[in-house]
């Protein structure tokens, strides 16, 4: 198989990092070369320790960069009407199950419950059961902010319900934020006991 071939306007390019033998492709060495992935920032939790991951920054406002053109319309309405047999066809399938499709469809109060479930997951006052809380405060912080988008970006486009929805679990998942990482920054109390039991 060749590298490159044209074919009724397509390029078709290698990318397979090995020959067929098994050796390593003198492109692919190059290619790796050139790619330079951005550099990893480590981040530190809320005590000061090192996070055991690294993870690479959000792009900030303005700073996406080349983003290439949207699909055209015709190109939207062919993906959408195929989204749509594609879940009509899954619909069907729960259906014929017992189950119900009402249960799966989306709407914005269940996503809302689902922000709201992530950002205690992340606070670690939620688990699942069996396994030991885990907080992830940088995690939580960016699921709050989300919420605190959407408060911005849905002003006028919200039921009363959902506008009530809406500021009752920011304002519970910001208290939940403030206590979690107040009690992370306090320092031990002497003769606490320590230990991993859980509750």
């Amino acid at each position: 198989m060749s590298e490159k071939k044209r074919e009724s306007g397509f390029t078709v390019t290698d990318r397979r990092l090995f020959t067929e033998d098994g050796e390593l492709r003198k492109e692919a060495g190059e290619e790796s070369e050139k790619k330079a992935s951005p550099p990893a920032v480590a981040k530190e939790s809320v005590t000061g320790e090192k996070a055991d991951k690294s993870v690479a920054p959000f792009p900030g406002p303005g700073e996406l960069g080349d983003v290439p053109p949207p699909p055209t319309a015709a190109e939207q309405k062919a993906q959408a009407d195929a989204y749509k047999a594609s879940a009509k066809e899954l619909d069907s399938r729960v259906e014929l199950s017992g189950g119900s499709a009402k249960e799966f469809e989306m709407t914005f109060e269940r996503f809302l419950a689902s922000l709201y479930m992530t950002a205690m997951l992340q606070l670690g006052l939620m688990h699942q059961q069996g396994e030991q809380p885990r907080i992830d405060i940088i995690g939580a912080r960016q699921t709050i902010d989300t919420m605190s988008l959407l408060v911005e970006k849905t002003k006028g486009n919200l039921t009363s319900t959902e506008e009530n929805f809406l500021q009752n679990s920011l304002y519970e998942v910001r208290m939940a934020y403030v206590e979690v990482t107040n009690a992370l920054a306090r320092p031990p109390q002497p003769g606490a006991a320590t230990g991993t039991g859980g509750r």
